[in-house]
């Protein structure tokens, strides 16, 4: 079994049953190349040929779902012991929130991104669906995973990582997306409705103070996904303050638009703070020697998050400001996800990554 102080060691030589290994974390690749597409498409400049970019972004994020999809089952079919073990392993279970978020944020592409590919009813329908069993997933694990480890998983406050805040940012995900689907409701009742209970579903999540000392190496990269509730909550906020106006009453709508800036503005400042004491973390650990683990993905979606939120409190302040932050975290986005997505690429050419642990 996966230690909690080791999620991702470094692997051995393959052995036989392809997916017998494959974990919830996989779906870490589709959050990271889905938000690659939406972060982009909320960009305050639209340079030419970016769109169609943006579009093959997506689509391989929803390829890279299927397949997985399709792997997880099979690997829950013939592995179950593996699947169980990864449920009772603290360091592996909260990765279930992982399937949530990427089945919400290849939906959430299908309208941002894939519209025009789709056509609107195509894309209004998928995201519909996608948002729906994502939800249901995301309060699932947000329920489940830490009932597991409060009662089956034998933890430590000193074993405690960020990886633990993956179920509690899967319903902040639907919070941030749902809004998305307020314009296609009808009206009254149900687009009020959707929108309020989006809003519930923003938890206020509060980081590790890390009182233990650095990190072991495969477990650095996950400080960046305290960046995760950060910048999914401003821009959920954000995504409430655009929906608000004509489906909530005037001082409603205006006291979200009020709340978009309040919050997010701090709350932005904070995740710059975080994201420079995580790099410098992880320059550390690179310097000691850290190989390339499945937790690199957490350099992706995360910032991606920061990079919608920054575009939000643009849309909100009218500060250039928020632009310029939007499209500098955009190029940390892309140089993040083709270094992840390079090392993953070669580890499967290889069979390492699909290897059995040490």
């Amino acid at each position: 079994m996966v230690t909690a102080a080791h999620p991702f060691p470094a692997p051995s030589r393959p052995r036989a049953g392809a997916v017998r290994h494959l974990g919830p974390n996989w779906y870490a690749t589709v959050m990271g190349t889905a938000i690659l597409a939406t972060a982009g498409a909320a960009l305050p400049v639209r340079p030419p040929g970016l769109r169609p970019l943006l579009t093959v972004c997506w689509l391989l994020a929803a390829v890279l779902l299927l397949v997985l999809l399709g792997a997880r089952a099979l690997h829950w079919r013939h592995h179950r012991d593996r699947a169980r073990a990864h449920l009772l392993d603290p360091a592996t279970a909260p990765f279930y929130g992982c399937l949530a978020m990427a089945l919400l944020a290849v939906g959430g592409g299908a309208l941002t991104v894939g519209r025009g590919l789709l056509g609107t009813r195509t894309a209004v329908l998928l995201d519909a669906v996608l948002f729906t069993v994502g939800t249901a997933v995301a309060l699932t694990a947000a329920v489940a995973v830490p009932y597991l480890m409060a009662v089956r998983h034998r933890v430590t406050a000193s074993e405690a990582t960020p990886v633990w805040l993956l179920p509690l940012v899967a319903p902040m995900v639907s919070a941030a997306l749902g809004p998305l689907l307020v314009p296609y409701l009808p009206a009254g009742q149900p687009q009020r409705t959707l929108l309020l209970a989006c809003f519930a579903l923003l938890p206020l999540v509060f980081g590790r103070l890390l009182t233990g000392g650095p990190l072991p190496g495969p477990l650095v990269p996950t400080l960046f996904l305290v960046l995760g509730p950060l910048g999914q909550s401003t821009t959920a906020v954000g995504k409430f303050a655009d929906a608000a106006p004509g489906v909530l009453a005037g001082p409603d709508s205006r006291g979200l638009a009020v709340l978009a800036v309040l919050y997010g503005v701090p709350v932005t400042g904070f995740a710059l703070l975080w994201l420079a004491l995580a790099t410098a973390h992880m320059v550390r650990a690179r310097r000691h020697g850290a190989r390339f683990a499945m937790t690199w993905w957490a350099f992706t979606f995360p910032v991606g998050t920061c990079v919608t939120g920054a575009a939000a409190l643009a849309r909100h302040t009218g500060l250039v400001v928020y632009d310029l932050l939007a499209c500098a975290l955009y190029v940390v986005l892309v140089a993040a996800w083709a270094v992840a997505a390079a090392h993953t690429l070669r580890g499967l050419l290889s069979g390492e990554l699909l290897a059995a642990p040490e």
